[in-house]
């Protein structure tokens, strides 16, 4: 089944009436809805294949009451991201994402006033989550814009199919499909932080076999993280640089219309900064990161349809950091010479959807993760983990209520390294017209320690401990939503509330070998707040507005560090069918946020209440509309703003001052594209 669609425009009508490869009876069960309206690419003309199991599971989800938001390619491109992080920040409706110091750096994120490391990150379905750390490395810094095809978010718990750290929710990063026409396009392009792009990427299918090819090169010399009077004499490694190189080639085989084989080889090389404002000669990260996966997807009849994939993703880090000497001019000392932190993961899922009868579907599944790491930075020695889990649930069609499909699964999790645990989840959606819908999701969900917090042994700061509990979440998202009957218009309006217990944290202090040791701490956190979702579509442009308040808080009542009270983004396209040029606005305003462990008491401040506004302009060449001269300019009214704190010692007394992070100043950014 094969069909030519324009992307852009027709990406609605496909993710409620295209089920490729799902049974009949299934398909039914996804009624049409109000998708939030997608920018029209008046380039992308792709042929698209019937989607896998894995590959649609985020819309079988969504028709069971999920709530799912798609980041499309042609939104990428007209706002002109350069990166996976700052495409999510201005365009995912109800995530919060801040980089560090820019693009390719660590981020902290909020996905319905959850705390980072409550969010689960995969590229074509693996994860790639770093389980060393929780919320400090996040997994974004090295995932470039120009490889993605969509990017999906998934609101709520969704530990059934996905497992630990979907406690929020899970975004699943999809790399570029195969097509069955050969295209491609080439890009280059730099910024006035004297950075440096170049993207490609080539597909086409011969026979059965399907090829995509893909590339990126990001370099910079990068821009002053710290405002300047925050920067101490000492620290000469003044720009936060970066440069990055990912190659990636996928292939899939057509033994038969119900038998396909696929595999994926991603690899990503980089050397990024590591930013500070005092001591500093020079600090930054060697990164090589490669993920490679197996599928198999098999489709004997339109009752059944049967998916395994394995799956080995290794990251490879050495940090290296040399500091200036005070009071010894020219003297440097190695605080760490190429020290190596790393990890791999790999695993196998087996899944199957089997339709029991005219009212029930079923699908029954097996996980298995196998995680091993060390650092010798921060000395967390060598382990393995393995963690088996089965899950199943259960779904009816709208054969058995009329409009409506309900969904019930459980998952039980068995790892080698502490507690096994169980999870479930109930999830429905109603229809009571074409312009009104209700669905809803209620369940648990968990988070298994992470290398550090089982094994970490640093005789200067910290002690692991392998009894630790999982953090175990409830969650409940509800919402309404519709178009009032309008077909340029839709609105949804959620409501979300989360409890999580058997918090990891230093829980003890050891006096024998002064190490704070981890444990599960008594209390809960607590997380309660709704989201506003508008959009309008029309021929030549497109609006969406959200809006996200979070009153996310642990034992003390107050705001967790990191989690913004409220968040709004805005976004309007102009894409004019007669004329050979594009317009795109994105804003977004960000409220306030704390951070905690300041100053030698560990104090509390706050910062945030920051507006941020982005324009980006494409104007085609020729009348076919192959070549395409891109335009974007970053923070427009170049607005200084405090991405985080942190607190570092004056060289003149020793005294400690808090610092901020800065985010990006007006950055101007161009590029030409050729698509073939």
């Amino acid at each position: 089944m094969h069909r030519t669609v324009n992307w852009g425009k027709a990406r609605v009508l496909l993710l409620s009436a295209m089920s490729c490869g799902v049974t009949t009876v299934w398909a039914q069960s996804a009624p049409s809805q109000a998708a939030a309206p997608g920018i029209a690419d008046e380039l992308d003309t792709v042929s698209v294949t019937a989607k896998k199991l894995e590959e649609e599971l985020p819309d079988i989800l969504q028709a069971q009451g999920v709530h799912v938001d798609t980041v499309t390619a042609a939104q990428i491109a007209n706002g002109g991201y350069v990166d996976v992080a700052t495409a999510i920040q201005y365009l995912a409706p109800g995530l919060f994402l801040s980089p560090k110091n820019g693009p390719f750096d660590y981020v902290k994120l909020s996905l319905q006033g959850s705390r980072t490391e409550d969010v689960l990150w995969l590229v074509d379905g693996v994860r790639i989550n770093n389980r060393l750390y929780g919320g400090g490395t996040t997994p974004l810094d090295t995932l470039p814009a120009a490889m993605v095809d969509d990017i999906q978010i998934l609101q709520g718990g969704e530990a059934l199919y996905y497992g630990t750290q979907a406690v929020a929710g899970a975004v699943n990063i999809v790399t570029r499909a195969f097509s069955d026409t050969p295209d491609g396009q080439v890009s280059v392009g730099g910024d006035t932080n004297d950075s440096g792009h170049f993207d490609g990427y080539f597909r086409n299918s011969i026979g059965h076999n399907h090829l995509v090819f893909f590339a990126d090169f990001d370099i910079s010399s990068g821009f002053q993280p710290f405002p300047s009077a925050e920067i101490q004499p000492s620290d000469t490694d003044r720009d936060r640089a970066y440069h990055l190189f990912t190659l990636g080639a996928k292939y899939a085989y057509d033994f038969s219309d119900d038998l396909r084989f696929s595999t994926l080889l991603q690899h990503t090389s980089a050397k990024l900064n590591d930013s500070q404002p005092e001591l500093t000669a020079e600090a930054f990260n060697d990164r090589d990161e490669n993920i490679l996966t197996a599928k198999l997807d098999f489709t004997p009849s339109d009752a059944m349809q049967l998916f395994g994939k394995a799956y080995y993703h290794w990251w490879d880090s050495h940090y290296t950091e040399y500091a200036n000497v005070i009071g010894s001019p020219g003297t440097l000392t190695a605080i760490e010479d190429h020290g190596f932190w790393g990890f791999s993961d790999r695993g196998v899922n087996l899944m199957g959807k089997f339709q029991i009868n005219s009212n029930f579907n079923a699908v029954v599944g097996y996980d298995l993760q196998n995680y091993s790491g060390h650092d010798a930075v921060l000395v967390i020695q060598q382990q393995t983990e393995t963690d088996n889990a089965v899950f199943a649930q259960l779904v009816t069609t709208p054969s058995l209520i009329d409009h409506t499909v309900l969904a019930f699964g459980a998952r039980y999790n068995v790892p080698n390294v502490g507690d096994s645990d169980a999870v479930w989840s109930f999830s429905g959606k109603h229809d009571f017209s074409d312009a009104f819908f209700v669905r809803g999701e209620v369940g648990t969900a968990f988070r298994l320690p992470t290398a550090e917090e089982l094994f970490a042994n640093d005789p200067d700061d910290e002690l692991g401990n392998p009894n630790l509990k999982p953090e175990k979440s409830t969650n409940a998202n509800l919402s309404v939503g519709g178009n009032f009957g309008l077909a340029h218009f839709n609105w949804e309006l959620i409501a979300f509330g989360r409890n999580v217990t058997n918090l990891i944290d230093y829980a003890s202090f050891d006096a024998d070998t002064d190490q704070a040791v981890f444990g599960n701490v008594p209390g809960t956190v607590r997380v309660r707040g709704g989201e506003l979702q508008l959009g309008v579509a029309f021929t030549d442009y497109t609006v969406s507005l959200d809006y996200t308040y979070s009153h996310s808080v642990d034992e003390s009542n107050q705001q967790i560090a990191g989690i913004p009270v409220q968040q709004a983004k805005a976004s309007f396209d102009f894409h004019p069918a007669t004329q050979p040029f594009g317009l795109t606005l994105s804003a977004i305003f960000v409220g306030a946020e704390f951070a905690t462990g300041l100053g030698a008491d560990g104090g509390r401040a706050q910062f945030g209440e920051y507006p941020l506004v982005d324009l980006a302009g494409r104007y085609f060449i020729d009348a076919r509309q192959h070549n395409i001269i891109s335009l974007r300019l970053q923070n427009v009214f170049d607005r200084r703003y405090a991405t985080g704190l942190g607190t570092a010692e004056s060289d003149v007394d020793g005294s400690t001052y808090t610092y901020s992070n800065l985010g990006v100043p007006r950055t101007l950014e161009a590029r030409y594209t050729y698509k073939f």
